[in-house]
């Protein structure tokens, strides 16, 4: 079935040419500013490619940190607009406070002005061409989903969150007829034996795969299936786009073949990574102590005046292995506030204290953990260490629960950066998907990216 490809992006690709043309962009503008306006403070020339590289990796470093290159964001002009001028503001601020790897302040300050005005304007542009050209319905992936029916709601809901450019346009019924056929009415449903044709008229780019059992996939769909496959058609299946896009493991997909999804990252076992994650965690606890320590009296006089109670608290956390062991906090809440038994912390919890509040937002609250991290008990990246009881709960209910404290829980984690505070069991579910996740991919690269989200979650008050 030979047919003319549309032209998409994959998220890679989309997330490569935001930064790419990010600079790409800047850097037009500092040479048109070069050329009309007789600027001398950054030039584009051979004697500053040290004054420019501290450029790109300063825009490439805040610009993460105030999630300029988030996809969901960055196609909404508005959201897009205010990152960008936090993520310039920071840049430049930090630009001209580093002169020895950069410019020394010119005389005319004007030209910082300049400066400043160009970078935000240069990718404001860029940023609009991306919005009105590039995430546009031309560029969708378009996908047609071949599956149970009685998953396709939980299949399409979080793909259509993750990628707004990931399309799914209709979906084929894999089982076979039954005497009270469910109906699925948030997408358009097509025949079997329409598959061939929906490709074609559809201009469909990939076959998304998604049943439970391959058993109940029909002949006439498997042969259609294969003959695309001949053809070198892409056919994915759907725990491997659902990872790939949500950077989450579909736990409620696997069954008893659960081995295919859980090679575990390699670092779990690397003697080299362990032993500089351990050290990056006792030298960062060091510094987070001494943080705490700066800024006590000032958490003493909050506590004081908005808490009315003792400063910390301590209560039974589930640690690495089931190892039990004693978490230490900042306390947010009430005095006594379980006396009636435990209970999920919720949105606008009223134990919590409004300096409680503060804390937790802020996340200062987590500071006194640092002693669980020097102890060993913990790892600054991690899963959030729960409570026995909860524990006890959910690992009846969900699947591999247990599953996450093969590692050392954290203080922050992929979880923690990527969703807000858990309250019930659907919330525990997409957390250990991210934590599974993390424990499945593991390593400095993934560490990195929750630290700089870390610091995202804290600039923009999203602690849980």
């Amino acid at each position: 079935m030979a047919r003319k490809k549309d032209i998409h992006f994959e998220v890679s690709e989309r997330k490569v040419l935001l930064r790419l043309l990010d600079i790409v962009f800047v850097f037009i503008g500092i040479y048109t500013l070069e050329l009309f306006f007789n600027f001398e403070y950054l030039t584009i020339n051979r004697d500053n490619v040290i004054p420019l590289a501290v450029l790109v990796i300063y825009i490439t470093v805040f610009g993460t940190i105030f999630e300029i290159y988030d996809l969901q964001k960055s196609s909404k002009l508005d959201v897009t607009f205010r990152n960008i001028v936090l993520t310039v503001s920071v840049t430049v601020l930090f630009y001209l406070l580093t002169p020895v790897l950069t410019p020394f302040l010119p005389e005319q300050r004007l030209q910082i002005v300049l400066f400043y005005l160009t970078i935000i304007v240069m990718i404001f542009l860029w940023r609009w061409a991306y919005i009105a050209f590039i995430s546009t319905p031309r560029f969708y992936k378009k996908v047609l989903l071949v599956g149970e029916i009685s998953n396709i709601e939980n299949i399409i809901k979080p793909l259509n969150q993750s990628d707004p450019n990931y399309k799914i346009v209709g979906f084929i019924n894999c089982e076979s007829e039954s005497e009270s056929p469910i109906k699925f009415k948030g997408l358009k449903e097509f025949e079997p034996n329409e598959l061939m044709d929906v490709i074609r008229k559809e201009k469909i780019s990939e076959v998304l795969v998604a049943s439970y059992n391959s058993e109940t996939i029909t002949s006439e769909i498997y042969h259609d299936l294969i003959n695309l496959l001949d053809q070198g058609f892409t056919i994915r299946e759907y725990t491997q786009v659902y990872e790939e896009l949500t950077y989450r493991v579909p736990i409620q997909f696997i069954g008893k073949d659960f081995y295919k999804y859980f090679p575990f990252s390699r670092s779990n076992q690397n003697t080299l990574y362990l032993f500089f994650h351990r050290a990056f965690d006792i030298v960062f606890s060091v510094l987070g102590l001494c943080f705490g320590l700066c800024i006590l009296p000032f958490i003493l006089l909050g506590n004081l005046i908005g808490n009315k109670g003792p400063l910390f608290y301590t209560q039974e956390r589930v640690g690495q292995n089931g190892k039990p062991f004693e978490i230490v906090k900042l306390r947010s809440m009430i005095v006594n506030a379980e006396k009636d038994g435990a209970k999920w912390a919720q949105k606008n919890d009223v134990r919590i204290t409004k300096f409680g509040t503060f804390l937790r937002r802020s996340r200062l609250d987590e500071i006194p953990q640092f002693i669980n991290v020097i102890r060993g008990e913990m790892s600054i990246i991690g899963p959030r260490p729960e409570r026995p009881f909860f524990v006890n709960e959910l690992s009846r209910i969900i699947p591999f629960y247990e599953t996450r404290h093969i590692i050392k829980p954290g203080l922050t984690g992929w979880a923690q950066v990527k969703t807000r505070y858990g309250s019930s069991v659907d919330d525990s579910l997409t957390k250990l998907q991210y934590d599974l996740f993390y424990i499945k991919h593991r390593g400095i690269f993934l560490d990195l990216n929750i630290i700089v989200k870390t610091l995202s979650t804290i600039l923009y008050y999203r602690g849980q």
